[in-house]
C-alpha cells in the first residue's frame, strides 16, 4: 500500500526527533560514481537510528566513513591519501573510529585491516544493514568486516538521509549490480549481479521528495535500462519466473512512464544507460513526456570494433551509431554524452583514429574521457598486459579532449539566441550575483540572480557560451512555477 501524506509527514517528524536525540557524530565522504553518493545517504539513514548525526567537520567525528570507488586507480590513490589524513586526526582523537565502505572495501577486504592500521571497519556495498552490529564490534575494541554480496538487497525499505542536498535534486536508486561483465570493470565483482527495486518503494521515495518540494530526480543504477521487477530476485533468473510474474513484470520503459505520469511537474533524469540494453520503448517514453529530460548519457568506451570486442561490449560501432540515429529521429533535441577509455590493452593508432572519427560522427554534447588503468580481478587485469605507454595514453587523451571541447563549444554556440527552461540549483561558483542551473539537455546555464531563487524553473535566453557553460538572462518563470 502507498503511504499517505500524513504518514510521510509523521515519518519526517520522527526522523527529526531522532536527530535531536542522537549524540554521536558521523563524518562521511564519497568518491566515484553517483551510486556511491546515493549509498552514503542510505548509510547515514541507517546510522541515524544508531545515535549518529552527520557532521561536516572531520575533527569532531566519532566515526569517519569513506565510501570508495575501484573503477580507476586514481580514485583508489585519493582514498589512500584521505586515510593518511584520518590517521593524523586519529592521533589527536584516538577514540575516533574509521571505516571503509563501497567497491574498494569489497575488492581489498582484509588488506585494509592488515595494511592500513587506521581502519577499524570494512563494509561492502551490500552489507550496510549490518552496520549496527559491526559498530558494536568496533565499540568493543574489535575490527569488523562484512563484504558479502547479496542476491536480493536493494535498500528499497530505507529512506535516505539527503547529504549536502541543495533541496532541489535527488538521486533515487532503482537497480544494483551489473551483469554485463565488461572486461575492464570491477562492478560485477564489487556490487554483484543485477537486481531491481520494487516499483512501489521507488514511488514512495519520490512521493516524499515531492512533498518536501524537490523539483528533480535522477533514477539511478549501474545500468538502468536493465531494470526488471518481476517480484524480486536476480535479473538473470527471470527465465525461471512463473508465467504470471512474466506477464506482470515491470521494465524500465514502464517504470519511467509510471513516474512521468504520476509526477507531471517533476523533472526526471536517468543514469546510466548501456547501448546494448537501451530499447526504443524507452526513447518513445522520453519523447512522449515533456518532464523527462532530453539527455542520454550513453557510454561507448571506444570507437573501434576490435577494442569493443576486447572490452566485451556486446554491441558494435555501427549498432551504437544506429541507436543514436533512432534517438535523434524520435527526439531531435536530445543531447548525447559519452564515456571513453583511452589506451585499452593493444589499442593501436588505427583504433585511436576510429575513436576520433566516432566523436566526429556523433558530435557529443559533453564527454568523460580517461586513460585505462588496470583493475585487479577484472578479466582485462587477469588476461591482458597493460601494454600502452603512459605517454601514448596521455597524448591520445589530449587529442580526444581537443575534439570534444570543439564539439561542445560549437553545440553551445548554436544555442545563442535560443531560450531554455532552467532549474536553479545553486549559486554560481564564479559570481555570487549569478545563479547556476541546468537545462533539460543537462547543460549548465549561468545568469543574473534578479528576483529568482533556488528551486525556481525559469526561462533563460542564451547570450553567450563556452564549451562548458551557457551564459544568459532569465526572462521569466517557466510554467512549472
Amino acid at each position: 500500500m502507498e503511504k499517505s501524506i500524513d504518514e510521510s509527514v509523521q515519518g519526517q517528524s520522527l526522523h527529526l526527533d531522532q536527530k535531536k536525540q542522537n549524540t554521536r557524530k558521523l563524518f562521511i565522504e564519497s568518491y566515484g560514481c553517483q551510486m556511491n553518493f546515493s549509498d552514503s545517504e542510505v548509510v547515514a539513514s541507517i546510522l541515524s537510528k544508531e545515535g549518529f548525526n552527520t557532521t561536516p567537520n572531520l575533527e569532531d567525528a566519532d566515526l569517519v566513513l569513506v565510501n570508495t570507488c575501484s573503477i580507476r586507480e586514481k580514485a583508489e590513490l585519493t582514498v589512500r591519501k584521505r586515510l593518511e589524513k584520518y590517521n593524523a586526526v586519529k592521533k589527536i582523537n584516538p577514540k575516533m573510529k574509521v571505516g571503509v565502505l563501497g567497491c574498494m572495501a569489497e575488492r581489498l577486504k582484509d588488506k585494509f585491516l592488515d595494511e592500513e592500521k587506521i581502519v577499524d571497519l570494512v563494509v561492502g556495498p551490500d552489507a550496510y544493514k549490518d552496520l549496527p552490529n559491526l559498530i558494536k564490534e568496533v565499540d568493543a575494541g574489535q575490527n569488523a568486516v562484512n563484504v558479502i554480496l547479496s542476491k536480493e538487497e536493494t535498500y528499497g525499505d530505507i529512506a535516505p538521509v539527503r547529504l549536502q542536498s541543495n533541496g532541489v535534486s535527488a538521486f533515487v536508486s532503482i537497480t544494483r549490480g551489473c551483469d554485463n561483465m565488461c572486461t575492464f570493470c570491477v562492478v560485477p565483482f564489487t556490487r554483484g549481479r543485477e537486481r531491481s527495486r520494487e516499483p512501489q518503494s521507488i514511488l514512495h521515495e519520490i512521493d516524499e521528495l515531492v512533498q518536501t518540494n524537490y523539483k528533480e530526480i535522477t533514477l539511478l543504477g549501474q545500468n538502468v535500462d536493465s531494470y526488471l521487477w518481476y517480484g524480486g530476485g536476480l535479473k538473470k533468473d527471470f527465465d525461471k519466473a512463473s508465467e504470471f510474474q512474466k506477464a506482470t513484470a515491470t521494465n524500465f520503459a514502464m517504470l519511467l512512464e509510471m513516474v512521468a505520469v504520476r509526477y507531471p511537474k517533476l523533472r526526471i533524469r536517468f543514469s546510466t544507460s548501456n547501448p546494448q540494453d537501451m530499447t526504443l520503448d524507452v526513447i518513445d517514453v522520453m519523447a512522449k513526456h515533456i518532464n523527462i529530460c532530453k539527455h542520454i548519457h550513453l557510454p561507448i568506451q571506444s570507437g573501434s570494433d576490435r577494442i569493443l570486442k576486447k572490452m566485451n561490449r556486446l554491441h558494435t560501432r555501427q549498432e551504437y551509431l544506429d541507436l543514436i540515429t533512432k534517438i535523434k529521429l524520435r527526439i531531435p533535441e536530445c543531447s548525447i554524452t559519452q564515456d571513453m577509455i583511452i589506451g585499452f590493452p593493444t589499442e593501436t593508432e588505427e583504433d585511436h583514429q576510429d575513436t576520433l572519427s566516432l566523436l566526429e560522427a556523433v558530435k557529443y554534447e559533453h564527454g568523460y574521457m580517461y586513460t585505462y588503468s588496470e583493475r585487479p580481478g577484472t578479466s582485462a587485469g587477469r588476461n591482458m598486459d597493460d601494454d600502452i605507454p603512459e605517454a601514448t595514453k596521455k597524448r591520445r587523451l589530449a587529442e580526444l579532449i581537443i575534439v570534444q571541447r570543439k564539439h561542445s563549444e560549437l553545440k553551445h554556440q548554436s544555442y545563442i539566441g535560443q531560450t531554455f527552461e532552467v532549474l536553479i540549483e545553486k549559486e554560481s561558483k564564479k559570481s555570487d550575483q549569478h545563479w547556476s542551473g541546468r537545462t533539460t539537455k543537462n547543460t549548465v546555464a549561468i545568469f543574473p540572480k534578479e528576483q529568482y531563487a533556488i528551486g525556481d524553473f525559469v526561462m533563460v535566453t542564451v547570450e553567450d557560451a563556452t564549451s562548458a557553460t551557457l551564459i544568459g538572462t532569465a526572462i521569466g518563470y517557466a510554467t512549472q512555477n
